[in-house]
């Protein structure tokens, strides 16, 4: 299979981008509503939860980063010829959303993890991390003002980034699958078969 995208399908690099992010924005969300509901502050495992949080949430926004970066540099697979213009619209828009919120959220994350007085140490303490300068600059009193915007931001886009992921599964599986019954699915999953006819096969 080819690392670069073609007229048919996704590239060995896009697909491995694509499940690897898929997986750990499943992960980090799992860990995000643990340690918020489940675990109190002071609890040790709390911590050790919050700092593979945090280092999820940064991996995911420099594989997103280079995502982008890859797709900028590869043209993706067109849509079925049969799409409506609402269809076509609906699908870009969907993606280009998807693309947005995996750098949105974890730059959000990154801005929250910046607002404490200690160091930000990622991986359990194996990589010192920077923080957003303007953010850990801040006074006391507009840090505890922040944490108010920030949190609240951060957890309603992940849920719709969440959100979004699970519809987009949904659309591959269920729509795509069932109802046209054509390869979409096919072209984002390694050792498939994706031909022009199955990709453009109209809904029936």
């Amino acid at each position: 299979m080819s690392a670069r995208n073609n007229s048919l399908r996704y590239g060995i690099v896009a697909m491995t981008f694509h499940w690897t992010i898929a997986g750990l924005i499943i992960l980090n969300v799992v860990l995000g509503v643990w340690f918020v509901n489940f675990l109190e502050r002071g609890n040790p495992t709390r911590g050790l939860v919050v700092n593979l949080h945090e280092s999820l949430g940064i991996l995911v926004l420099l594989l997103s980063l280079l995502r982008l970066g890859w797709r900028l540099m590869n043209p993706i697979p067109a849509l079925p010829a049969d799409f409506s213009p609402a269809k076509r619209m609906f699908a870009r828009g969907t993606h280009y959303a998807l693309y947005a919120l995996m750098i949105l959220v974890p730059l959000i994350g990154w801005a929250l993890a910046s607002l404490p007085d200690w160091p930000l140490v990622l991986a359990f303490g194996a990589i010192p991390w920077p923080k957003i300068f303007y953010v850990a600059s801040l006074s006391a009193d507009a840090k505890k003002a922040a944490v108010g915007i920030i949190a609240p931001s951060h957890i309603i886009l992940a849920f719709l980034l969440f959100g979004l992921a699970v519809g987009h599964l949904c659309a591959a599986l269920f729509y795509h699958g069932l109802i046209r019954k054509d390869q979409i699915l096919q072209r984002m999953v390694p050792g498939t078969d994706v031909t022009p006819e199955g990709v453009g096969r109209p809904s029936r």
